[in-house]
C-alpha cells in the first residue's frame, strides 16, 4: 500500500488523525484535524511543537513518544484554544500514525469547533454521543420555544383579565393593585374620579352602539390629555378613575380636568348624529385621607364627584373632609338617575 493509499484509508477510518515521519514531523493530517486549525499550517509541522504531550510525562523526542506505554497519549494544542485530546498512536515503518477520532471532548467538538457527525468516523462512539446532544438540543429549543408561547399565553391571559374589554383602559381589578402598589410604596398621587353627564341620554336615544361609540372614544380623549404613566381605568359604566402618581398640585390637576371637560363637551359623530355628553369630576390627593386605605380615596374621590355634580356638572372639584353626599344625590340613588 503506497503512503498515498494509506492516508485516503486513514482518512475514511479516523478523520483525526495525524501521520508522522521518522523525525516526528507530520506528512499528512486527517480532514477534522485542518478543521480544527485552519489558519495552521499542520502539515510539515514537528508533532511536539503542535502539541504538549501530558501523558507520558517528559516526552521530548520521537524517540520517547514511540515508547509510549500501549501507545495511550493524553495531549494538548499548545496554542489556543488548548483543547485537550486522548490519543492513541501507532508505530510504522517509519514514523506513526496518531489516531485522536475519539479523544477530544465533545463539548469542545460542538461548541468550540463546529464538529459534526461528517467529521468523525461511522464507527466513533461519537456519533452516537453527537446524535444524543443534537436531540437534546433540539428538546431544549422545543421546550424552550413552548416556554415562550406559555409566558406569552400567560401575559394576554394576565392583559386580558386586567383591561376592559370594550375601551381598552385598565379595569378595576387593575386600579386595585395600581392602589395598593403606590400605597405600599408611599408614592404620592392624585386620583380623579370621573363620571359622564348625559351619557343615558345617548343610550336611550341612539341606542347601545353609540353609546358604546361614546365610551370608546372617551376612552381615547382621556388616554390623550394624560401622561404616558398616568392609569386610565373603567370602573363602571360611563365612570371612570385617572390616577396621576407624583402628581399633586392642586393647579395643574385642575387644568387637566379643564381641558378633559372641553375635549368631552365636544360632539362626538356616529352615523350622522352628534352624541352630545359632559364629563363632572372629583380629585382626591393621596395624603389627604388617614390612613391611606384605597377604599377610602375612591370614596374621597366620589364625594368631590357628587359635589361636582351638585353643582351643575361639567365641573371639577377636590375633595374637602366637609363633605358628604347631598340628599338629592345619595347613595341610595341610582347612579343613571345623576346623568
Amino acid at each position: 500500500m503506497t503512503e498515498e493509499e494509506l492516508a485516503e484509508l486513514l482518512d475514511q477510518l479516523c478523520p483525526m488523525h495525524l501521520m508522522l515521519n521518522a523525525t516526528g514531523h507530520v506528512i499528512e493530517a486527517g480532514g477534522t484535524i485542518r478543521k480544527l486549525r485552519p489558519d495552521c499550517s499542520v502539515v510539515g509541522a514537528r508533532f511536539l511543537d503542535l502539541f504538549e504531550v501530558l501523558r507520558p510525562r517528559r516526552v521530548m523526542s520521537m524517540e520517547e513518544l514511540l515508547d509510549a506505554p500501549d501507545g495511550r497519549l493524553h495531549l494538548r494544542f499548545r496554542d489556543d484554544p488548548q483543547t485537550s485530546f486522548k490519543a492513541s498512536l501507532a508505530p510504522l515503518a517509519e514514523g506513526a500514525v496518531v489516531n485522536m477520532s475519539f479523544g477530544i471532548s465533545l463539548l469542545d467538538a460542538v461548541g468550540a469547533y463546529g464538529l459534526s457527525a461528517a467529521d468523525f468516523a461511522h464507527t466513533d462512539l461519537a456519533i452516537e454521543l453527537l446524535y444524543l446532544i443534537e436531540a437534546k438540543s433540539a428538546a431544549m429549543e422545543a421546550s424552550r420555544n413552548l416556554n415562550v408561547r406559555l409566558q406569552g399565553a400567560k401575559i394576554a391571559a394576565e392583559e386580558q383579565a386586567f383591561t376592559d374589554t370594550l375601551t381598552g383602559l385598565k379595569n378595576r381589578r387593575a386600579l386595585d393593585l395600581i392602589l395598593q402598589r403606590y400605597l405600599a410604596a408611599s408614592v404620592p398621587f392624585a386620583l380623579m374620579h370621573v363620571d359622564l353627564d348625559y351619557f343615558k341620554t345617548v343610550n336611550d336615544t341612539l341606542g347601545h352602539a353609540a353609546g358604546d361609540h361614546v365610551l370608546q372614544e372617551v376612552a381615547r380623549i382621556m388616554v390623550d390629555v394624560t401622561r404616558s404613566d398616568d392609569t386610565v381605568a373603567r370602573v363602571g359604566g360611563d365612570e371612570f378613575v385617572i390616577v396621576f402618581p407624583k402628581l399633586r398640585d392642586r393647579k395643574q390637576l385642575d387644568a387637566i380636568a379643564k381641558r378633559l371637560i372641553e375635549r368631552l363637551e365636544t360632539p362626538i359623530g356616529y352615523n350622522g348624529e352628534e352624541c352630545r355628553i359632559s364629563g363632572s369630576m372629583g380629585t382626591v390627593l393621596s395624603d389627604q385621607q388617614a390612613g391611606g386605605e384605597a377604599g377610602e380615596l375612591l370614596h374621597a374621590a366620589d364625594l368631590a364627584l357628587y359635589a361636582a355634580k351638585h353643582g351643575g356638572r361639567a365641573g371639577h372639584r377636590f375633595f374637602d373632609p366637609s363633605m358628604t353626599a347631598p340628599p338629592a344625590i345619595s347613595s341610595a340613588v341610582p347612579r343613571d338617575r345623576m346623568n
